[in-house]
């Protein structure tokens, strides 16, 4: 029996098989979860196919989550697959790469900022209270980051997106409390995502992990950050909210 067995669970934001999201599908199911998929746009049509490799392939439903309609329907189309949801997992973030990344902070134009904190940051607190409606005692929320307590190269408003998504979670934590539901992030050191490479000059943060992360650290296997997203979706962690637990190979614990 695998630590998420008979739970149900979303994972919002999966485009590639590179995707941190489809890992973390891949191990919920093998731990006993029932998975449902969300991506939306021409997006659709990669994540379908990459679903079919996993066994059985997730039902993939269209969420956009800047879209109020979208988020409004939600819980109807879970409930085509579930009659409760045990856990959320939020693996979604952007920013224009020709404006808020690479060393352009200084002069990315607000509406650029804007998209970013929405889709980014406050997409945790939208897409947690749209689920809420479904959600079973003791349910998980799960986002990810990239640890943003300090500052990045190249990073820029990304960085400070993933800034304003800590302290959302922590506050999602605060009220959400009452109700069971817990909500954590997980940092985690640079992966070779489909969202990485669109950030200028990422690469550079495979050499800072290479040399100074105490574990080491491998930007090609998602494998240690989704198990980490996985057990916080379990019971394993009952009295855990408002955390973030860094899967970085120990690098955020290092000085220069």
């Amino acid at each position: 029996m695998g630590i998420l067995e008979g739970k149900n669970i979303l994972v919002a934001g999966v485009t590639l098989n590179t995707s941190i999201g489809y890992r973390v599908a891949e191990i919920a199911q093998a731990e006993g979860a029932n998975v449902v998929v969300s991506n939306f746009g021409r997006a659709m049509s990669l994540t379908s196919r990459v679903l079919n490799k996993l066994d059985p392939a997730p039902p993939l439903l269209e969420l956009d989550v800047t879209n109020e309609d979208h988020l409004a329907r939600l819980p109807e189309l879970l409930g085509e697959h579930f009659d409760h949801l045990d856990g959320v997992v939020h693996s979604i973030a952007y920013a224009n790469p020709e404006t808020a990344l690479g060393g352009k902070f200084l002069t990315t134009p607000f509406v650029d900022v804007s998209t970013a904190m929405q889709v980014s940051a406050y997409s945790l607190v939208s897409l947690t209270m749209a689920c809420k409606p479904m959600f079973s005692a003791n349910a998980s929320v799960v986002g990810l980051t990239f640890d943003a307590r300090m500052s990045w190269p190249t990073y820029d408003w990304m960085g400070v997106s993933k800034a304003a998504l800590e302290s959302a979670n922590r506050y999602l934590a605060r009220f959400l409390g009452a109700d069971g539901v817990r909500c954590n992030l997980v940092a985690a050191g640079p992966l070779d995502t489909i969202a990485k490479k669109a950030i200028p000059g990422a690469d550079a943060f495979n050499n800072i992990w290479e040399h100074r992360a105490p574990l080491g650290w491998d930007t090609h296997d998602s494998t240690a950050t989704a198990k980490a997203v996985v057990a916080l979706l379990s019971d394993w962690f009952p009295a855990t909210t408002g955390e973030m637990v860094h899967v970085d190979g120990g690098l955020h614990s290092t000085g220069a």
